[in-house]
């Protein structure tokens, strides 16, 4: 078979493009009018082409395609003034005035007497007087600003007001240019080195909307202000100063990668110079502030946070990883040195308590970002050599400064950690340094052992030589600083067997004993918060057991004081908790063991993992409640909030897996919502684990599905529930995921049109359609249901206007089904559909050829709205069609209609009275005769 004209002839593509921006259908038509392009090789039918399609651009208010199209039309042919008049109108919808008075006065030119020509002309000579006007006023009065805050004799207050203004003006782009202008950045850079911290915020501020997505701008400020002055300022103490400047910086990072990936760079559509000269120059900026000891702690987790983010790809489908390499090249000895600095030993850097755990996501990342053995062997290499220079020295701040580094490698690139602490003398070291006198030389060993025993390769030797060393610290050590690490140290040895009841290291009893020790250091407010977040550690590997759990949740004093570790300064407490949440709330997957395996095993003496009693459902859902009732919720919410490296990808899986779990029972998901769990779900969804978005998403499901969606999701936040939802319509994720996302997408979409278009605009209404065909009866009736909602946009109702497609034919059947449930979604969204678009009645004969006894038992149902739905499609098809109506009176359908038109018993008011409607436009048409409420058909038997 041969194509179809349209296929291959761009002259009848146009025609159909044209018939359809008559319609008002502007995407149809930009579609024809592209397929077109793509086909037409004349030069002057391609003008034409891209002529029209700028038209409906202008329409779609797609301006910048509009300009683009309009100017490659005016390329073939400069006298083309339709081209030139659409893209002045493009010109002066995108601000560029002047080139859209050069375009207009044109078109005046060529056609002095169009009217259209001239009042654009008009508009346009206006529009450019008031922006000269408001330039030179803005010009004046930022120059007033700049005087202001330069002024050391100025009251305090006029020179906020000033700052606070500039913040304003630079937000504008019109306003940062004019900053930009006025010589700006020098007068900025004068204000960064006030005294004032207001001061030095606002100059900081205006920067970021100088910089915010405009790559020229910023390549200028990056070469004018230099790095040295934007890193001392961030280095230099306050924390919201700092903070102002991390945002700085990372707002200039964006602004210059997003300009490398546009083909068009920064707004003054001029092609720039690439800037990863600029790029380099801030990473090495940050690179030497970790070494630095003139840096606050603040500023150093500001840089490590910076790196973290910056450095390695987005997506590894990028092979480009040559950042990584130049980091690792310039800077893996300085991310090194603060690995391995022992705050109270040397006289090194400032450190925070989240320093060094951001050290080992930094190098964990760069290690994951690298491709191939040559470059990981390198990674090793390179962090062998540094910790073997300090190891072989003779001092002992030396070596005890490479242990320091190893325990940060096994918290990062483990497989990295495992290789210098297979260096020789290293373990030894390790042990011996456990039993010295110096608690800090002590503390340092002990920490190491800790994370080494986490990693199975070096575990059943620290059984074997550590566990006897740590219970003999745990029980003579005079410092608790020692003991709570001790103790994490026998927790995660004991709890090898995971959550398996029956694989114990210790005697019975003895997980007990030791959560009732770390429950007592975590609530003992006089220990520093350092070590009682090891004690959060000890419990995360002991709640693996039940009788652990339940005593836990029942010792409220100690949730609160976990909640409140969670809430501290010190990030590094974030992944603990999580754990421990996990487990208490039973909210890790469980693989059940097949039950033939577990018969073949026991026969064979082999190991069967068994189930604790106590993680029956019931024991878990009264943990679940006193969880709750401790407040669980506002210290996840604030978990989600930080801002820092430490808040790693595992760690916000475990909170989207306990949120999950809180919002099992209908009754409590009130609750989540009103303590802010709805609003901080939303970025778990999107930034996780692949698990932990689907976790997160199945949670923002079960709050949609049961809370009115507007008070759980206020404002613009609901909009962003829905391409959560819309990840869940996928065949990788379970039948309960499914249907739970179709539920909360049916809500979402009867509230607005906005919401519905959202929902369209995410791809998911060929998923829903997908769903309607699903065998399982509850996925295949919410997805109807969600049809019945979807249905209201006009997009939806033309997929249904389309020919030869089934889909009609699926609602007219799924009306007839034995499912109440399906068959009122089915007959709702034939009802609409029939009521908005007409043309569609007449094809329903044509669907199966028991349109009529399906129609007929939905007008005899017991049910009030499937007859109410029935008497709007009769009413539909009749007023759309006459010989319908026909068919219709000729059938028991008017018989049935004559019975509820006459009301009664058992009838709603509204059903008699469309079934009257039915009768009256049947007598209308001439096909029944009225008289004294008997109806009679024309032309048949009297």
């Amino acid at each position: 078979m041969g194509e179809s004209v349209t296929e291959k002839d761009p002259a009848a593509l146009r025609e159909e493009g044209n018939s359809l921006f008559k319609a008002g259908d502007m995407q149809g038509a930009v579609c024809c009018y592209t397929k077109a392009l793509k086909l037409s090789d004349g030069q002057g039918e391609s003008a034409v082409l891209h002529r029209n399609r700028s038209a409906c651009y202008l329409k779609l208010a797609e301006y910048s395609k509009a300009e683009a199209d309009a100017s490659k039309a005016l390329d073939s042919d400069p006298g083309d003034v339709k081209a030139r008049f659409r893209r002045a109108q493009a010109f002066q919808k995108l601000n560029r005035l002047d080139q859209a008075f050069l375009d207009a006065q044109r078109c005046a030119q060529l056609e002095p007497n169009n009217k259209a020509f001239q009042d654009l002309l008009r508009q346009l000579g206006a529009q450019i007087q008031q922006k000269s006007t408001q330039l030179n006023s803005t010009d004046a009065r930022v120059q007033q600003m700049f005087s202001l805050l330069l002024d050391s004799s100025a009251k305090d207050s006029d020179r906020q007001k000033a700052a606070q203004n500039l913040v304003v003006l630079s937000r504008d782009d019109a306003g940062a240019e004019q900053i930009f202008r006025n010589d700006g950045v020098k007068l900025l850079q004068r204000l960064l080195q006030s005294k004032l911290e207001d001061v030095v915020l606002s100059a900081l501020r205006t920067l970021v909307g100088l910089c915010t997505g405009h790559q020229s701008r910023t390549m200028a400020i990056v070469n004018e202000l230099g790095m040295e002055q934007l890193c001392a300022v961030m280095g230099a103490g306050a924390s919201t100063v700092c903070l102002a400047a991390c945002h700085l910086v990372q707002v200039m990072f964006e602004a210059l990668t997003e300009g490398m990936k546009r083909e068009i760079r920064g707004k003054d559509e001029a092609i720039l110079p690439e800037p990863s000269k600029e790029i380099r120059s801030m990473l090495r900026h940050l690179l030497e502030m970790l070494p630095a000891s003139d840096v606050s702690g603040a500023g150093r987790d500001g840089a490590i946070n910076l790196l973290v983010k910056q450095v390695p790809r987005k997506s590894l489908k990028n092979p480009d990883n040559s950042l990584t390499l130049w980091v690792i090249d310039q800077g893996l000895t300085k991310i090194l040195q603060v690995a391995g600095t022992v705050p109270e030993l040397s006289d090194g850097p400032t450190l925070t308590d989240n320093t060094q755990m951001s050290c080992s996501v930094l190098l964990s990342k760069l290690y994951d970002d690298l491709n191939g053995d040559k470059e990981r062997e390198n990674f090793s290499k390179l962090c062998e050599e540094y910790v073997q220079q300090h190891f072989g020295r003779n001092s002992l701040e030396a070596k005890l400064r490479a242990i320091q580094t190893v325990s940060v490698l096994l918290q990062g690139p483990s497989d990295v950690g495992n290789r210098t602490l297979e260096m020789s003398g290293m373990m030894d070291a390790v042990i011996s340094l456990c039993a010295s006198e110096d608690v800090t030389h002590q503390q340092v060993a002990v920490e190491a052992l800790i994370h080494a025993a986490g990693k199975a390769k070096r575990a059943s030797f620290i059984t074997a030589n550590g566990v006897a060393l740590l219970k003999d610290l745990y029980k003579k050590s005079e410092n608790d600083r020692i003991r709570v690490r001790a103790l994490v140290g026998l927790c995660k040895l004991g709890s090898a067997g995971g959550t398996d009841f029956s694989m114990k290291q210790f005697a019975e009893g003895s997980t007990l004993r030791l959560s009732k020790q770390c429950r007592k250091w975590l609530r003992n407010e006089s220990l520093p918060p350092n070590s009682r977040r090891w004690s959060v550690e000890g419990l995360a590997y002991l709640t693996f057991d039940a009788d652990v759990k339940e005593d836990f949740v029942e010792d409220k004093e100690a949730l609160l004081a976990m909640f409140e570790l969670a809430k501290s300064e010190d990030k590094t407490v974030l992944f603990a908790v999580g754990s421990a949440l996990v487990n208490c709330t039973n909210s890790y997957d469980v693989e059940k063991p097949d039950p033939q395996m577990v018969e073949l095993a026991k026969y064979a003496k082999q190991h069967v993992p068994e189930e604790h009693p106590k993680d029956a459902p019931s024991y878990v859902e009264k943990r679940l409640s006193k969880l709750l009732e401790a407040g669980v919720v506002s210290a996840l919410v604030c978990m989600v909030k930080q801002e820092s490296p430490v808040l790693t990808d595992p760690c916000k899986e475990s909170i989207a897996r306990v949120f999950l779990s809180l919002v099992g029972r209908q009754e409590d998901r009130g609750t989540v919502v009103a303590q802010g769990g709805g609003k901080a779900l939303i970025p778990l969804a999107s930034d996780n684990t692949s698990v932990g978005k689907i976790k997160a998403a199945q949670a923002l499901a079960k709050i949609t599905i049961t809370s009115n969606p507007q008070i759980a999701f206020p404002g613009e936040r609901i909009y962003e529930v829905v391409r959560p939802l819309v990840s869940l319509l996928n065949l990788e994720c379970t039948l309960l995921q499914n249907f739970e996302a179709l539920m909360g997408l049916t809500n979402l979409a009867g509230i607005s049109e906005r919401l519905r278009q959202k929902i369209i605009k995410e791809k998911a209404v060929p998923k829903v359609e997908g769903y309607m065909f699903e065998e399982h009866d509850l996925v295949r009736v919410s997805a109807t249901e969600c049809m019945c909602n979807l249905i209201l946009s006009t997009e939806v109702q033309k997929l249904y206007l389309a020919t030869g497609n089934d889909r009609l034919k699926l609602l007219v059947l799924y009306s007839g089904e034995d499912d109440e449930r399906l068959r009122k979604a089915a007959a709702g969204t034939l009802a609409m559909l029939t009521a908005e678009q007409p043309e569609l009645c007449a094809r329903i004969p044509g669907t199966t050829t028991h349109w009529l006894e399906i129609l007929q038992a939905l007008l005899l149902s017991e049910i009030s709205d499937l007859r109410h739905r029935a008497v709007v499609i009769v009413q539909n098809m009749m007023q759309a069609d006459k010989s319908l109506a026909e068919t219709l009176m000729e059938s028991e359908a008017l018989e049935i209609l004559s019975v509820l038109a006459k009301g009664g018993e058992g009838i709603p008011d509204p059903v008699s009275k469309i079934a009257q409607n039915c009768l009256s436009k049947a007598v209308e048409y001439g096909i029944i005769k009225s008289s004294q409420g008997q109806e009679r058909v024309e032309g048949t038997e009297p």
